[in-house]
């Protein structure tokens, strides 16, 4: 059945269905599908790799400019999902890269599943210019697509008389390969957030030390003033 409707004209429109959904709603697994067409279409030359990745990349995009827009009309906690704990991690997590580093985040969370949901979500939230977005997403998408199909080709060479075991190894690969960049993101992305907190701290110590240091003059006590105008010496001016 997958080798028989890889042949079908109808698979790229509903492809295209399925990387769109998977751009604002992270519900189908786009990669997965990406790299076991292209294992198969190794095997049988269907799909057509090319028709397959302009399909991608056109779902992709205009799925993640779906989250910028549905970001910007209607927040981060219209939705029952939205307010869960660890979405709204993801969101905070989202903001605070943005505020920093909005290109490089852009085109990373392409390949973290939630992230990039979360990153176009809070684009469009927080007001982040839209052409810009659009470029940075577009060469973000572009190379997840190549990724994807160089994945699903490399893994369907490995069996050459068996195509769906080829699409078997080459979804595993992905899954395993995924995690691994997953990680290795969120880690990178740490490593620069505590690079920040580092730099803040250091530019308080530096505030704190370049501030001057006056000392005040101790302020008279009312009383001690009071009692020495009566004895007819009055301190608190100078003795002329």
């Amino acid at each position: 059945m997958l080798e028989h409707a890889a042949g079908q004209p109808w698979i790229y429109p509903v492809l295209l269905v399925f990387f769109f959904i998977d751009g604002f709603a992270t519900i189908l697994p786009s990669e997965t599908a990406i790299v076991g067409l292209s294992a198969l279409s190794l095997h049988n030359g269907q799909p057509n790799l090319w028709i397959l990745g302009a399909t991608a990349l056109v779902g992709a995009m205009a799925g993640d400019n779906m989250a910028y827009m549905l970001g910007r009309k209607i927040g981060l906690t219209r939705w029952k999902w939205m307010r869960r704990p660890k979405v709204q991690k993801m969101f905070a997590w989202a903001q605070y890269e943005l505020d920093k580093r909005g290109a490089v985040l852009i085109f990373t969370a392409r390949y973290i599943p939630w992230g990039r949901v979360a990153v176009n979500y809070v684009a469009g939230q927080t007001g982040f210019r839209h052409r810009t977005f659009f470029f940075l997403d577009a060469f973000a998408c572009v190379t997840w697509v190549c990724y994807s199909i160089g994945i699903g080709l490399l893994a369907g060479q490995w069996v050459h008389n068996n195509p769906l075991l080829g699409v078997g190894i080459a979804v595993a690969f992905a899954v395993i390969l995924g995690i691994v960049v997953d990680h290795v993101l969120r880690w990178w992305h740490k490593h620069l957030e505590k690079k920040d907190l580092a730099k803040k701290d250091q530019a308080k110590k530096d505030q704190a030390a370049a501030a001057p240091t006056t000392a005040k003059a101790p302020t008279p006590d009312p009383q001690e003033l009071t009692q020495k105008a009566v004895a007819g010496v009055d301190l608190s001016k100078p003795a002329g």
